[in-house]
């Protein structure tokens, strides 16, 4: 049995095969964790949604942004985008049925223990606030999964976007608490040194403005913690940092699909089989 974590696959369906191919994934035994961004910009969103929904126990996955982004046009709350390639999973005659099954994942996950130094860690799809332990991360998580996969869920997608609040306050409440929580799990890069999280920086954080820094160069206030896994930030040019593994290593842009197995630490990665997109945007 191994277990393998799987950065952004973002619709490229035919690379995640061929990544599987590679590591010689046997669905009887081995178990896939992904990292978020299942879909969009990849030509096989639809392909993809449908074959990890049909591991079933043998696939666990993290919201990312774009899966958000395809549950807020399921409810026609979010603003299409010209390099969206959701529309087929929204047109599909199982397409709400795959659209429920998104919307009850969570948007971080307790890793299984592997006897190592990847023993007990975090995968989520974007970061970790470094005043969050894991265990608030699970309980935060919590308290948006339940809203996705409840009967409300569209009044808070049509709450969802926006970029404040900006800073972490346990005080926080309703929507604006929901929406910082997915806010820092989906979407966060950079945090400014007075604490607020900037949501515009993109690129390599050394060509970063002096005063916004990784959110995995802060000290973290639970040291004793395992490793975090993310994606998300394809162009930050590195896999291992202090917090753990960056998984995102661009395969929608023509880069690679890559797999970490938790067992040895061993990185499997593949080039990208489909056709890169033109430009990082």
């Amino acid at each position: 049995m191994a277990n393998y974590v799987i950065g952004d696959v973002q619709g490229c369906h035919d690379s995640l095969l061929k990544l599987l191919d590679k590591v010689r994934f046997n669905a009887e035994v081995d178990v896939l964790w992904f990292a978020g961004d299942l879909v969009n910009r990849g030509p096989r969103s639809l392909d993809t949604l449908r074959f990890v929904q049909s591991l079933g126990e043998r696939a666990h996955t993290v919201l990312g942004n774009h899966d958000l982004h395809l549950l807020a046009l399921w409810c026609n709350s979010g603003r299409s985008h010209e390099s969206d390639t959701i529309a087929e999973v929204v047109n599909a005659p199982d397409g709400e049925a795959l659209v429920n099954w998104l919307r009850s994942q969570p948007l971080a996950l307790r890793l299984p223990p592997t006897q190592n130094t990847l023993d007990n860690g975090l995968l989520t799809h974007a970061g970790l606030l470094p005043e969050w332990s894991f265990e608030d991360a699970l309980a935060l998580s919590e308290e948006v999964r339940r809203v996705l996969s409840g009967p409300d869920w569209q009044t808070f997608m049509a709450e969802l976007y926006g970029n404040k609040p900006n800073r972490w306050d346990p005080t926080l409440e309703g929507f604006d608490r929901l929406r910082l929580i997915v806010n820092v799990f989906t979407r966060m890069r950079m945090v400014r040194d007075d604490g607020k999280i900037d949501f515009k920086y993109k690129l390599e954080p050394a060509d970063a403005p002096p005063e916004l820094k990784p959110w995995f160069e802060l000290a973290r206030e639970f040291s004793g913690e395992g490793p975090i896994l993310f994606g998300h930030w394809s162009t930050l040019g590195q896999l291992k940092n202090k917090a753990g593994y960056c998984l995102d290593t661009g395969c929608v842009w023509g880069g690679q699909l890559t797999a970490l197995r938790l067992e040895d630490e061993a990185i499997i990665q593949v080039d990208a089989v489909e056709p890169p997109l033109p430009t990082i945007a």
